[in-house]
């Protein structure tokens, strides 16, 4: 009898320990995938500038309803206010997990319109990008790419696009914005190798203006040589 007690209290020692064990994995396993998915979620708050307390402080009223009041020291000591920002304005914030601190503040009010620099392949002519209202995205004197989509994710710029002559595959880029204002627009290819690595300086377009010519009209010809 003492010899069967002995055998039951140890088979029942390694069942709990084999099921302790079990759980154990099972949580790792459980908290690893948690990790994953965290990764891959998109952590950006959108809102509008629901108000500006002060120099060092902002506050946004987020899709979902909430109200915060970030304190966007460390965006402004690492050059992230991307776009000055005034109340109403839409905005796409990074935050610490807290949501305390403003780490990244992009103003998606800045960040829409159109969008050029110099052909690089003669610099006769003006190409680039528009960033329009709900994700669209569009090639501006370009037949080589063709823009399709843009999103914030993550604090990063993402844009999909078309190559030539590459059927209907989209592909994915992703951009650190360097530097936003009313009239400049600077980019930083991430996630690739360093040779294919490049930065984009765009200005917004402007129409040109109409030469001034002092009320003088120009002459119309009317002889048979100039209607050829």
């Amino acid at each position: 009898m003492k010899k069967l007690l002995f055998l039951s209290v140890a088979l029942a020692m390694v069942m709990l320990v084999s099921c302790g064990l079990g759980s154990s994995h099972q949580a790792e396993r459980e908290e690893d995938t948690v990790d994953v998915n965290d990764l891959i979620r998109d952590h950006t708050i959108y809102g509008l500038c629901g108000g500006i307390p002060s120099t060092s402080q902002l506050k946004v009223v987020t899709d979902n309803g909430d109200t915060l009041t970030l304190d966007i020291t460390p965006a402004q000591n690492n050059h992230k206010m991307l776009g000055a920002v005034r109340v109403g304005d839409r905005l796409a914030v990074m935050t610490n997990k807290n949501q305390t601190e403003a780490t990244k503040v992009i103003n998606i009010n800045y960040l829409l319109g159109d969008w050029v620099m110099p052909d690089p392949l003669d610099g006769s002519d003006e190409v680039g990008i528009r960033i329009k209202e709900g994700g669209v995205a569009e090639s501006i004197e370009m037949t080589n790419i063709i823009y399709r989509t843009w999103r914030i994710y993550n604090g990063q710029l993402e844009i999909t696009y078309i190559r030539e002559g590459g059927g209907q595959s989209e592909e994915t880029d992703y951009y650190d914005i360097l530097k936003l204002s009313q009239d400049s627009l600077v980019y930083k290819t991430i996630g690739k190798p360093q040779d294919e690595e490049e930065t984009l300086e765009y200005t917004r377009w402007k129409e040109k203006p109409v030469p001034d010519l002092h009320g003088l009209k120009l002459e119309e010809h009317q002889d048979e040589f100039m209607k050829l």
